[in-house]
């Protein structure tokens, strides 16, 4: 059963909580950093990088659970040293965020996508896939959903990493802190395409990003500082209301998802901070546990 269906028939919208969804940049997000490298073409925005600056926007309100999703067509041709992410985050020192980031590459190479999970400020839970199709040619779908049992990153509708709860085993899971989306493009050659051995050529600058159908639908939570058992409250389910993301259908992958899941991570994975002995010589807990 595909994650997606049924999710729109049984979306109940609660006078209390608003669910954001929309499919316009300007109504959902705002740009956050050089605004003069935003072109806006129709329905299509676009964001450059060139060697003054990268770009960025975010959404205009913070969310908890639902699912947040954006169609984006990368950089062509030659786009080392650059960097694409899309990604959700919350504020403070102990912030969460679930991170999808595009690695540019040398012409002819793979794009890779680096997925990432923060949760109370701790990061380096890296996986990195090798796409199986060219995103340079066209939009594809990337999309982040989340709940109190589980963070999926999508690609296209197919899972490729799924974070569990496992507070049961101690393990802290991101569910009290409203998070914003964020995008944004930068140079990010120290690092980015083969740990940073290829550095960006500014002779192929400008390097552009497309966006496209910007959805969001999930539970809006107010800007004022509501203490987080608030919101978390105010975003689940309970006798009175009944959340898409609490269907007890979403606390997991379904069968056919997992299958894709698997497929991915045997065919794709080219790095999984679980299988890193030499970053972590006692596997992570959470790496331990995990059913996928």
């Amino acid at each position: 059963m595909s994650v997606f269906l049924g999710w729109f028939l049984g979306l109940v919208l609660m006078v209390v909580v608003a669910v954001a969804e929309s499919a316009k940049f300007d109504e959902l997000f705002q740009p956050n950093w050089a605004f003069d490298h935003f072109i806006y073409e129709g329905d299509l925005l676009k964001l450059k990088l060139d060697n003054s600056s990268g770009a960025g926007f975010g959404s205009k309100n913070k969310y908890m659970f639902g699912k947040v999703s954006i169609q984006l067509k990368l950089v062509q041709g030659d786009s080392a040293g650059t960097a694409t992410a899309f990604y959700m985050s919350s504020e403070g020192v102990n912030y969460n965020e679930f991170d999808f980031e595009f690695l540019g590459n040398t012409t002819g190479e793979p794009y890779s996508v680096q997925t990432n999970v923060y949760v109370n400020g701790v990061g380096n839970r890296e996986q990195r896939l090798d796409l199986w199709y060219d995103p340079t040619k066209d939009f594809h779908t990337y999309t982040i959903f989340w709940n109190q049992r589980q963070v999926v990153f999508l690609v296209d509708e197919t899972p490729i990493r799924v974070h569990t709860n496992m507070e049961h085993r101690g393990i802290p899971f991101p569910k009290d802190q409203p998070m914003g989306v964020y995008s944004s493009i930068w140079n990010a050659d120290d690092w980015a395409t083969q740990g940073g051995r290829v550095k960006t050529d500014w002779s192929h600058a400008p390097f552009i990003a497309t966006y496209k159908s910007f959805e969001i639908n999930a539970c809006e939570c107010p800007v004022s500082s509501v203490a987080a058992v608030d919101n978390a409250k105010r975003c689940s389910s309970s006798e009175e209301k009944k959340f898409w993301w609490d269907e007890p259908t979403l606390s997991e992958l379904s069968l056919h998802q997992s299958h894709h899941l698997m497929w991915v991570k045997a065919r794709h994975m080219v790095y999984d901070y679980c299988t890193d002995i030499s970053r972590y010589p006692v596997t992570p807990a959470e790496c331990v546990h995990h059913h996928h």
